[in-house]
Protein backbone atom coordinates (compact mmCIF):
# COMPACT_ATOMS: atom_id res chain seq x y z
CA UNK A 1 0.00 0.00 0.00
CA UNK A 2 2.05 3.38 -0.89
CA UNK A 3 1.71 6.29 0.63
CA UNK A 4 -0.99 8.01 -1.04
CA UNK A 5 -3.81 5.04 -0.10
CA UNK A 6 -2.64 4.67 3.25
CA UNK A 7 -5.78 5.24 5.26
CA UNK A 8 -5.70 8.04 7.76
CA UNK A 9 -7.15 9.11 10.64
CA UNK A 10 -9.21 12.06 10.44
CA UNK A 11 -9.64 14.58 13.82
CA UNK A 12 -13.14 15.84 14.86
CA UNK A 13 -12.67 18.63 11.88
CA UNK A 14 -11.39 16.43 9.06
CA UNK A 15 -14.49 13.75 9.95
CA UNK A 16 -16.82 16.75 10.08
CA UNK A 17 -15.50 18.41 6.99
CA UNK A 18 -15.39 14.56 4.94
CA UNK A 19 -19.16 14.07 5.69
CA UNK A 20 -20.06 17.22 4.63
CA UNK A 21 -17.70 17.21 1.25
CA UNK A 22 -20.07 13.70 0.99
CA UNK A 23 -23.27 15.52 1.70
CA UNK A 24 -22.55 18.59 -0.48
CA UNK A 25 -18.80 18.90 -2.87
CA UNK A 26 -18.83 14.77 -3.52
CA UNK A 27 -16.13 15.71 -6.18
CA UNK A 28 -13.78 17.02 -3.07
CA UNK A 29 -14.59 14.07 -0.71
CA UNK A 30 -11.42 11.94 -2.21
CA UNK A 31 -9.09 14.86 -1.91
CA UNK A 32 -6.98 13.52 1.64
CA UNK A 33 -4.50 16.32 0.99
CA UNK A 34 -7.49 19.15 0.87
CA UNK A 35 -9.48 17.68 4.01
CA UNK A 36 -6.18 17.48 5.37
CA UNK A 37 -4.92 21.47 5.17
CA UNK A 38 -8.46 22.24 5.84
CA UNK A 39 -9.04 20.79 8.91
CA UNK A 40 -5.45 21.25 10.27
CA UNK A 41 -6.68 24.94 9.63
CA UNK A 42 -9.88 24.74 11.63
CA UNK A 43 -8.14 22.56 14.69
CA UNK A 44 -5.16 25.76 14.85
CA UNK A 45 -8.03 28.80 14.62
CA UNK A 46 -9.59 26.59 17.42
CA UNK A 47 -6.14 26.84 19.59
CA UNK A 48 -5.15 30.85 18.42
CA UNK A 49 -8.96 31.15 19.94
CA UNK A 50 -8.38 29.60 23.10
CA UNK A 51 -5.46 31.32 23.72
CA UNK A 52 -6.84 35.00 22.99
CA UNK A 53 -9.52 33.96 25.99
CA UNK A 54 -12.11 32.69 23.55
CA UNK A 55 -14.15 29.77 25.80
CA UNK A 56 -14.67 26.92 23.96
CA UNK A 57 -18.20 27.26 22.34
CA UNK A 58 -17.19 30.81 20.74
CA UNK A 59 -13.56 28.59 19.70
CA UNK A 60 -15.46 26.17 17.71
CA UNK A 61 -18.12 28.46 16.10
CA UNK A 62 -14.56 30.57 15.02
CA UNK A 63 -12.86 26.69 13.63
CA UNK A 64 -16.33 25.87 12.18
CA UNK A 65 -16.23 28.83 10.12
CA UNK A 66 -13.11 28.51 8.89
CA UNK A 67 -13.57 24.94 7.74
CA UNK A 68 -16.33 25.71 5.92
CA UNK A 69 -14.77 28.95 4.24
CA UNK A 70 -15.96 28.73 0.37
CA UNK A 71 -17.50 25.18 0.75
CA UNK A 72 -20.92 26.49 1.92
CA UNK A 73 -22.26 27.13 -1.19
CA UNK A 74 -22.42 23.97 -3.82
CA UNK A 75 -22.24 23.60 -7.38
CA UNK A 76 -24.02 20.26 -6.95
CA UNK A 77 -26.63 21.09 -4.45
CA UNK A 78 -27.61 23.80 -6.99
CA UNK A 79 -27.57 20.79 -9.95
CA UNK A 80 -29.69 18.53 -7.80
CA UNK A 81 -32.53 21.61 -6.89
CA UNK A 82 -32.49 22.25 -11.02
CA UNK A 83 -33.30 18.37 -11.65
CA UNK A 84 -36.07 18.01 -8.76
CA UNK A 85 -37.77 21.31 -9.35
CA UNK A 86 -37.47 21.49 -12.81
CA UNK A 87 -36.99 18.07 -14.64
CA UNK A 88 -38.60 15.61 -12.02
CA UNK A 89 -40.50 14.16 -15.41
CA UNK A 90 -36.98 13.50 -16.84
CA UNK A 91 -35.20 12.38 -13.52
CA UNK A 92 -36.33 10.67 -10.60
CA UNK A 93 -35.43 12.09 -7.47
CA UNK A 94 -33.88 9.27 -6.20
CA UNK A 95 -31.39 9.30 -9.37
CA UNK A 96 -30.54 12.98 -9.38
CA UNK A 97 -27.61 12.59 -7.06
CA UNK A 98 -25.94 10.80 -9.65
CA UNK A 99 -27.39 12.57 -12.85
CA UNK A 100 -25.79 15.78 -10.89
CA UNK A 101 -22.01 14.49 -10.85
CA UNK A 102 -22.38 13.59 -14.12
CA UNK A 103 -23.22 16.19 -15.61
CA UNK A 104 -21.19 18.97 -13.08
CA UNK A 105 -18.45 18.60 -15.50
CA UNK A 106 -20.40 19.74 -18.70
CA UNK A 107 -21.90 22.94 -16.54
CA UNK A 108 -18.59 24.22 -15.16
CA UNK A 109 -18.60 27.08 -17.72
CA UNK A 110 -22.17 28.49 -16.74
CA UNK A 111 -20.63 28.34 -13.35
CA UNK A 112 -17.33 30.33 -14.36
CA UNK A 113 -19.42 33.09 -15.33
CA UNK A 114 -20.14 33.92 -11.56
CA UNK A 115 -18.75 35.34 -8.50
CA UNK A 116 -19.66 32.39 -6.71
CA UNK A 117 -19.00 32.44 -3.09
CA UNK A 118 -20.40 31.56 0.56
CA UNK A 119 -23.27 33.30 0.21
CA UNK A 120 -23.96 33.58 -3.70
CA UNK A 121 -27.46 31.89 -3.53
CA UNK A 122 -28.45 34.50 -1.64
CA UNK A 123 -27.53 37.33 -4.27
CA UNK A 124 -29.76 38.63 -7.47
CA UNK A 125 -27.62 37.06 -9.51
CA UNK A 126 -28.27 33.19 -8.59
CA UNK A 127 -31.65 33.57 -10.14
CA UNK A 128 -30.18 34.11 -13.90
CA UNK A 129 -27.67 31.39 -12.85
CA UNK A 130 -30.38 29.39 -11.83
CA UNK A 131 -31.92 30.09 -15.22
CA UNK A 132 -28.77 29.01 -17.39
CA UNK A 133 -28.70 25.99 -15.92
CA UNK A 134 -32.07 24.69 -16.06
CA UNK A 135 -31.75 25.32 -19.88
CA UNK A 136 -28.53 23.63 -20.31
CA UNK A 137 -29.32 20.75 -18.15
CA UNK A 138 -33.05 20.38 -20.18
CA UNK A 139 -30.67 20.40 -23.13
CA UNK A 140 -28.46 17.84 -21.95
CA UNK A 141 -30.88 15.59 -20.91
CA UNK A 142 -32.14 15.60 -23.84
CA UNK A 143 -28.68 14.99 -25.83
CA UNK A 144 -28.44 11.93 -23.55
CA UNK A 145 -31.56 10.26 -23.82
CA UNK A 146 -32.43 10.49 -20.13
Amino acid sequence: MNQKEKPTELSYYGLYLLSHLKENHPDKAHDAAFIESHSDHAADVYEQARLEGYLPEGAHELAMAALLEGLRFSKYDTIIEVLWNECSDEVAQSDAPSVALRLQPSLEGIFSQYPLSDDFAYSPEYEQLYTELTGAILILLEEDGI
